[in-house]
């Protein structure tokens, strides 16, 4: 493997601990602020919604930009907007820093993904997406415990910090490490969203988008549902946590190598009638620890083993707007997140917490449909937009 896909990975990670890692200290936020804890988680979604709509966006419009410099300007701005959110003396204002942050993480993570697959051989493209989503999701699953730990001892202010320097050494980095790269082709948004009309491709955004949903429908009230079902004391809550988050890191190198050895398709049906399994059937894992503690491994590991298989499906089926299509499912992936969050909330409310899993085998087996209608949908002849 390509050492510089490995570089691009440690750059994805540093950007991607910014979106969770105030989840766990919000309290302390909205103490400082002056604002309700409702509004201070208000934060993360600002940027999952920002981050979603801006990324593809903001790939066309800087499509006939030099690779490298643009990652490089993306980097600097993200830097800047975090010293920005360290400083920042009102919530209003550090409400401005996580939209620009939001705008610049996008653009990274996208270009991350699309760089990737480039620089190395055609048999390890799968295996490069999966290895940036491996970074993208141990940044998601260490953001928490390390805002906790951190924000605890020094306040919050200190992690925007500290995102600001490890952001300028991963721009040291890349300056150092990574060739220059040409575009290779230009696209407006108005071609973006029309190469969606092909539904070979818009249902295959889908499958993320309800894959994710699925996912934090559970995910979003795990700790609760394991106080209701099981009431361990909190250290046990935490080695969950902790368990699924070393699985969920893991499940992107697993979903890439299976990928390159079997294909997309099949890693896609595969994966996804494997998750609908493992979430339809989580509540009754509880009567038995041992048992539990291995359906916890298996949902961590297939919750970020279908986005390899994902982007390589999108690359594979419309190659002359790879990029557009790996852009727009990243944003797939952050709607997914909200609108599962929500759809939990309800299940919640409406009857009860335990239910929450069950709910998200409904959204993934949904997403098992389009994936099949997807694949069964003629290749797209010429050009997609």
């Amino acid at each position: 493997m390509n050492f510089k896909v490995y570089v691009l990975a440690v750059s994805a990670f540093v950007v991607g601990m910014v979106e969770l890692i105030i989840g766990g200290i919000l309290p302390i936020i909205s103490e400082d602020l002056g604002v309700s804890v409702g509004a201070a988680g208000q934060l993360i979604t600002i940027f999952a919604l920002v981050f979603a709509v801006s990324g593809p966006v903001l790939l066309s419009l800087t499509s006939r930009f030099e690779r490298k410099r643009l990652y490089l300007i993306a980097l600097a701005v993200f830097f800047v907007s975090n010293i920005g959110a360290f400083l920042s003396p009102t919530y209003a204002v550090l409400v401005i820093f996580r939209v620009i942050t939001a705008m610049s993480a996008s653009l990274i993570i996208v270009l991350s993904l699309t760089i990737a697959p480039k620089i190395v051989k055609p048999e390890y493209k799968s295996r490069a997406i999966g290895i940036i989503t491996m970074g993208v999701s141990s940044a998601l699953v260490l953001g928490v415990p390390l805002g906790v730990v951190i924000g605890e001892a020094y306040g919050w202010r200190i992690l925007f910090l500290i995102i600001a320097l490890l952001t300028l050494v991963a721009g040291l980095v890349i300056m150092k490490f990574l060739d220059a790269i040409q575009p290779e082709q230009v696209s407006t948004v108005r071609e973006q969203v029309r190469s969606l009309r092909h539904t070979k491709l818009s249902s295959a955004h889908l499958v993320t988008l309800l894959v994710l949903a699925g996912h934090y429908t559970f995910y979003a009230y795990f700790a609760e549902f394991l106080n209701v079902t099981m009431n361990p004391e909190p250290f046990w809550v935490s080695v969950a946590f902790f368990v699924f988050g070393i699985s969920a890191v893991s499940g992107g190198g697993i979903g890439g190598f299976v990928t390159d050895k079997i294909g997309p398709e099949k890693t896609v049906l595969i994966f996804t009638v494997l998750f609908f399994i493992v979430l339809a059937t989580m509540p009754f894992a509880v009567n038995s620890l041992v048992l539990f503690a291995i359906f916890v491994v298996i949902w961590g590991m297939l919750s970020w083993s279908i986005a390899p298989a994902q982007q390589g499906y999108l690359i594979k089926t419309a190659p002359d707007t790879s990029d557009i299509q790996q852009s727009v499912n990243t944003s797939a992936l952050q709607f997914g997140i909200a609108i599962g969050s929500g759809v939990g909330g309800l299940v919640v409310n409406g009857w009860s917490v335990t239910a929450t899993p069950l709910a998200g085998s409904v959204l993934v087996i949904l997403a098992l449909g389009f994936a099949l209608y997807s694949f069964k949908q003629p290749a797209i002849q010429g050009k997609t937009i």
